[in-house]
């Protein structure tokens, strides 16, 4: 082996030297002086790492920096977010291969490295074994195509094979952050000619690898076993060497592998619904048992019991969604093949089939000419609305395709719409697909999944819900969540037709209204689309309901806490309304958007929350988002948040998620779990965020494919002390679009589980940090689903 090595050198240096034997003996004891001078280089290698560690520290200086608070480097991105730090990126494909061209003698200066850098690690795998495997443990692996690009033919040739095999297993992340890493791979990537690196390696002292990986473990986050064999992999294909080390290594990593697949196997739902399957909503087994339906609970939430772990099926053709705001205007017809609204409610404008898309005008049951125009109409009617202003966050029963609360954003509103999953096909999913916030829900036989007193407004426009019968129970759930002082638009046939159906009910609402002390403020026509509307205001005062001769409907009892709202029935009472002045709702919240960012002044300064106080802890939270959003997930991610509309947060807490994203044209879904988490959803609908209560051990209240970004922090490591987590992950495979991101936050052991499971599923890893047994990663799902089917019977109709 020394002797091939020598006579290579000898080739490259010799080629225009005389043949005599006194110049071969001349030459020979020259190449004896430059072995020499190469085996005493180490303080220039070291002094080289060392430059391309400094180099590869101020990248990973840039990704702390840009970490939003992270102490250490954030250490993967996948092609798509590596452009801004391509420039300060040590091991950038193209720079390397730039540097390989300049000049012979820089290339010669780098294979000595190189050689020494690898016969370091092979010396480290040998001699350290478990030790070794440790260190390994939290290297992360870049893309063979880098290394290729920088193997001489001859390697090529010889390491065809294995190379290809680690091209097609590598992930797509071409930039790390970790210097040790980042030399590594690139000293690495230039050994393709080095067969006797187990020589060589024999001159590296074990203070010298202590040291090595005491330097990297400090730097490089923690990685999963799997991602562990396959760096192994990658650094050593491109010796020519194929020694029973390197056959063990692949043996193991395809058994890594396929532990991986054979421990999560995933089968494709074969259910009724198909590719529009809500487990909790399409519950025939549940439903065909229902003694009655008279309160709609055929369309309420009746959850398997035991969650589903299959993944849903693509409708035929479907393609990835139109960007907001083009989306509101139209979307593909294959994502969302549904065509009886646009049958029915064509003659309104609600939808119409256009080619291979939907389009919707923008119009509805009460403003087949446009929802701008009517919404103008309803300011014009009651101008202290203010929409945007006053008027931040409304709830929209019956929304049909929600084009009130899509067009409701050019006033700076946040509409929460919601309709059942009926006979009028799909309007929620038509909605979500154009980019509007909606669920699927109903005014049954439980309350709403939102706190008290926390809509500006609340709108129906000739929605079918029967307000008035049964002492008037729907119409007080609405007055429970209408902040106080806050207006009801009713834009109903019976405030303007004169049938005698219409009259009865009238006369009804008119005396139901009174009763619950709403006052009627305005009756206003819109002659255009020849309907009106009816505005009611909630009392901000007790005096009314003290000064009422009849105790109908009654008040609740102060036990009955209006708060309260996952799967708490229904009942015919009146809430008071706060009257003390530090008291949530006693006071109306600053106008948008200064509400977003200063605490509500009903968060006292005595409630601690983790040693901090509330208001303390509600601005601490905002900054951190702030900065986490700012200078990770906006520019260090790979997400193009241009194509981001959609956003779920899983466990919002105060909303500063969301209140982060802002200037961004998205929505976020604030979702606050009613178990294992503190009540602060109000605070999320102060701040003019919208969200609800959920138990994610159930199945979300959505269409599949809804969600472009599901976001979660801290939620999983909690989740799985009560769920299955397979079950859970594919509940976020359900609802988030093909090519959407999963954002995680939490412990490394469930950040793990999440990766290994996302990795089954054939998701690509775009970006993992670790530090403290704690970390993030982002997952982007793919359009892959298995073929093998699973039916479920519950499902069946």
């Amino acid at each position: 082996m020394a002797m091939g090595k020598y006579s290579r050198v000898d080739g490259k240096k010799s080629l225009n030297c005389c043949s005599t034997t006194s110049l071969v003996v001349f030459v020979a004891f020259c190449l004896v002086g430059v072995w020499m001078l190469m085996s005493s280089v180490v303080p220039i290698q070291s002094q080289n790492v060392s430059t391309e560690e400094n180099l590869t520290d101020k990248s990973s200086k840039h990704y702390e920096d840009s970490s939003g608070g992270l102490s250490e480097t954030v250490t993967r991105e996948d092609d798509s977010g590596s452009d801004s730090q391509s420039e300060t990126n040590i091991e950038n494909t193209q720079n390397v291969s730039q540097d390989e061209s300049v000049s012979t003698s820089e290339e010669k200066q780098e294979e000595v490295v190189s050689k020494e850098v690898s016969e370091e690690k092979v010396e480290s795998e040998s001699e350290n074994g478990d030790e070794g495997n440790q260190q390994e443990k939290f290297v992360k692996e870049t893309s063979d195509e880098k290394s290729e690009t920088e193997e001489e033919p001859k390697t090529e040739n010889e390491n065809d094979g294995d190379a290809k095999v680690n091209d097609q297993e590598a992930s797509s992340g071409d930039g790390q952050s970790n210097s040790e890493a980042g030399s590594t791979e690139e000293a690495s990537g230039k050994t393709s000619e080095n067969e006797q690196t187990e020589l060589e390696g024999e001159k590296k002292s074990e203070g010298d690898e202590s040291a090595d990986e005491k330097k990297q473990e400090d730097d490089v986050p923690s990685q999963t076993d799997e991602e562990k064999v396959e760096n192994n992999q990658d650094n050593n294909s491109e010796e020519g060497d194929t020694s029973n080390n390197m056959d063990s290594e692949k043996e193991t990593e395809k058994s890594s592998i396929s532990e991986t697949q054979s421990e999560y196997s995933w089968k494709l739902c074969n259910v009724t619904a198909g590719p529009d399957y809500i487990p909790c909503l399409d519950n025939w087994k549940t439903i065909r048992k229902l003694s009655s339906t008279m309160h709609y609970e055929h369309r309420e939430r009746h959850c398997p019991e035991e969650a589903s772990t299959c993944l849903v099926s693509l409708p035929e053709g479907y393609r990835r969604p139109i960007q907001w705001p083009t989306s509101r205007e139209k979307i593909w017809y294959h994502n969302v093949p549904h065509t009886k609204l646009a049958v029915v409610k064509g003659h309104q404008n609600w939808v119409k089939v256009t080619g291979e898309y939907l389009t919707f005008p923008g119009g509805g049951t009460q403003f087949k000419n446009g929802a701008l125009h009517y919404i103008d109409f309803i300011q014009n009617s009651l101008p202290d609305i203010a929409w945007g202003k006053r008027s931040r966050v409304i709830l929209d029963v019956g929304c049909g395709v929600a084009s009130f609360g899509g067009f409701l954003f050019d006033r700076d509103v946040l509409a929460m719409s919601f309709a059942p999953k009926d006979e009028h096909e799909a309007q929620v999913q038509f909605a979500l697909e154009r980019g509007i916030p909606a669920i699927s829900a109903v005014m049954g036989t439980t309350r709403l999944p939102y706190p008290s007193s926390v809509f500006d407004l609340i709108h129906c426009a000739r929605c079918r819900v029967p307000w008035h019968v049964e002492g008037g129970k729907l119409l007080l759930e609405l007055n429970r969540v209408l902040r106080p002082g806050g207006y009801f638009v009713w834009s109903a046939t019976p405030v303007y037709q004169k049938l005698p159906e219409d009259v009865g009910i009238w006369k009804a609402m008119s005396e139901l209204t009174k009763s619950i002390c709403w006052d009627l403020v305005v009756i206003k026509k819109d002659k255009l689309n020849q309907v009106a509307a009816a505005i009611y205001r909630k009392p901000s005062t007790n005096e009314c309901y003290n000064e009422r001769a009849q105790n109908e409907p009654p008040l609740c009892s102060e036990s009955d806490d209006p708060n309260a709202a996952w799967k708490v029935p229904l009942e015919a009472c009146i809430h008071k309304v706060p009257e003390d002045a530090s008291d949530r709702g006693s006071q109306w919240p600053l106008q948008w958007p200064s509400r977003l960012e200063k605490p509500p002044y009903w968060l006292k300064s005595q409630l601690d929350v983790n040693g901090k106080s509330a208001p303390e802890d509600f601005i601490s939270d905002y900054k951190h988002w702030k900065n986490v959003v700012s200078k990770t997930y906006l520019t260090g991610m790979g997400i193009d948040w241009s194509s981001v509309r959609n956003v779920l947060d899983m466990r919002a807490v105060y909303g500063g998620f969301a209140a982060a994203l802002k200037d961004l044209k998205v929505w976020v879904m604030n979702v606050v779990p009613p178990i294992d988490s503190r009540d602060t959803l109000a605070i999320i609908f102060e701040r003019g965020l919208i969200g609800m209560y959920h138990d994610w051990c159930e199945s979300f209240s959505t269409y599949p494919r809804t969600y472009d970004v599901v976001h979660a922090d801290h939620l999983f490591s909690v989740l799985k002390k009560r769920c299955n987590l397979v079950a859970v992950i594919a509940e976020v495979d359900r609802i988030l679009r093909p090519e959407g991101k999963l954002i995680v936050w939490d412990d490394a052991e469930t950040l793990n589980e999440i990766e290994s499971m996302a990795k089954s599923l054939q998701w690509d890893i775009r970006f993992t940090y670790s530090k403290d047994n704690k970390g993030l990663l982002c997952i982007q799902k793919t359009f892959w689903r298995p073929t093998e089917q699973e039916t479920i019977l519950s499902a069946i109709a």
